[in-house]
């Protein structure tokens, strides 16, 4: 009996250590062993899927590949991102001939990024998986820039590992915008997808009955207008999967306020973190939803560099249930640098939500999107990182924190370069990172003590005369996965 528990605790241990996709951050201080009872390794293999970048014809789009060294990583292992057959817009035919087996870069080991590009509107969706060295912490960030019409300026998003179940509060369907959700499958088998679209008063109508299928190895861009009639200016998009996995992302694009990548939001919790929000926002706009049975009343706090304030008119929001919330904070951080914090006022109940984020006005309008997101946990990674054009910040919404960031060696060459700052309770700070690089380089973002960091990247670029931005979130980039030890669990089955 001894013997087969022990057997099967052998081979639990040694899925959790190979299989990336089940990496997660305890709770748990950095260094710490919950209670004794697990370890953490670094993952042996993990998947990443990034969407098709754009329809415009005079895209261009980067593709920057970046893996953290991990102490006690494997010293082999390889990395890959391949083409998906992709369907275009009208569902006639893969886009861009179907090509596959078509490569845009090629990683490069721990420690330095490796750059890629395309252009024009055929390029597709790509399917990504590394094993070995090249799996702890593996990061891809596609970025692109498109000079005019539709979607104009800086779009980015980080890919993203398959699930079966993503928010996205803030899309649209109303005159003006072009929003499309990008669900990509991995595996061998097909996946069959529910779409479903909340508004201001509920459960939007589709015309959609069935699940959709998204075949293997495959893409499938859904356009939101093509699935109702009803113009509505917020909506909250659910994506839930029947049957296998995808990777879902929303590509939000405005005829007049460019566009931008609208990631899913953090699972839905009862306080939420939406970090980032540049200190130059010409508007900010929040979009909640609560998909269980009981109305939320969240107190809204920006955390800026000098402590948390509450933005006056705004001091607190009710989201109906099953309805979709939205409130406009105008130029909320007025001039300093802050992030969103959302707590229960009374009983928590779990909520979605993300920032719709504007910079200028008029015609030189730009638009980005910051989801709720999760802490940075063990370890964040972004790659995609200039001299110029970054700007990273740190929340700490519950007590101070002491976190090192360090810049990775660049893609023209240079040596990394660390260092640790300390961010007070309840204080949003946008930092100088550290440079030692030269090129594009990558930024790992590491607690060292203290309570919970949130974080997030602006990206800013105003090349060819168009100017941009994008922002990404960071979460924890899966690095470590929590096993169980063998020895505590056997001890525990002898009682």
């Amino acid at each position: 009996m001894n013997r087969t528990t022990l057997s099967l605790i052998t081979c639990t241990v040694a899925l959790a250590a190979v299989t990336g996709f089940a990496a997660f951050d305890p709770p748990a201080a950095p260094g710490t062993d919950a209670a004794g009872s697990a370890t953490e390794r670094p993952v042996e293999r993990t998947g990443l899927l990034c969407p098709a970048p754009s329809f415009s014809d005079i895209a261009d789009t980067a593709y920057t590949s970046f893996t953290p060294v991990t102490q006690g990583a494997g010293s082999g292992g390889k990395a890959a991102l391949e083409s998906a057959a992709e369907k275009s817009p009208d569902g006639q035919g893969a886009k861009g001939g179907g090509k596959k087996d078509q490569s845009v870069l090629t990683p490069k080991p721990p420690g330095t990024p490796a750059l890629g590009d395309t252009s024009g509107s055929d390029t597709p969706a790509l399917i990504g998986t590394a094993d070995g060295k090249y799996a702890p912490g593996w990061t891809v960030q596609e970025t692109t820039r498109i000079a005019a019409g539709t979607g104009r300026g800086l779009q980015g998003v980080t890919c993203t590992p398959a699930d079966t179940d993503f928010w996205f509060p803030g899309a649209s369907t109303a005159k003006g915008r072009t929003d499309y959700v990008h669900l990509t499958n991995p595996d061998d088998g097909a996946a069959v997808v529910d779409i479903k679209l909340y508004g201001k008063s509920g459960a939007v109508k589709t015309t959609v009955a069935d699940g959709i299928t998204v075949p293997p190895h495959s893409s499938e861009p859904v356009l939101l207008s093509t699935l109702t009639d009803d113009e509505q200016t917020d909506l909250t998009v659910h994506v839930g999967v029947r049957s296998g996995r995808v990777g879902a992302t929303v590509q939000a694009q405005d005829d007049a306020g460019g566009g931008d990548w609208l990631p899913a939001a953090a699972d839905p919790a009862g306080s939420l973190v939406l970090p980032g929000i540049p200190k130059d926002a010409t508007d900010v706009r929040l979009v909640a939803f609560t998909p269980g049975d009981d109305d939320a009343d969240l107190k809204v706090r920006l955390a800026s560099p000098d402590g948390s304030i509450t933005p006056a008119g705004n001091e607190t929001v009710h989201v109906k249930a099953g309805m979709t919330s939205a409130v406009d904070l105008g130029p909320v951080t007025r001039g300093e640098p802050g992030s969103l914090i959302l707590t229960p006022t009374d009983k928590a109940v779990p909520v979605v939500a993300a920032l719709r984020v504007v910079r200028g006005k008029g015609s030189s309008q730009e638009t980005a999107y910051i989801p709720a997101t999760a802490p940075v946990g063990r370890r964040a990674t972004a790659a995609d990182n200039s001299a110029k054009g970054t700007t990273l910040s740190l929340t700490a919404p519950t007590a101070d924190a002491t976190v090192k960031v360090t810049a990775s060696a660049g893609s023209d060459g240079g040596s990394p370069a660390t260092k640790t700052y300390t961010v007070k309770s309840g204080t949003s700070q946008d930092i100088s990172a550290p440079t030692g690089g030269k090129g594009t380089y990558a930024l790992t973002v590491v607690p060292v003590s203290g309570g919970p960091v949130y974080a997030a990247r602006t990206l800013t670029d105003s090349s060819d005369g168009v100017s941009g931005f994008t922002i990404q979130t960071l979460p924890s980039d899966r690095g470590l996965v929590a096993v169980p030890r063998a020895e505590q669990d056997l001890s525990v089955l002898q009682r």
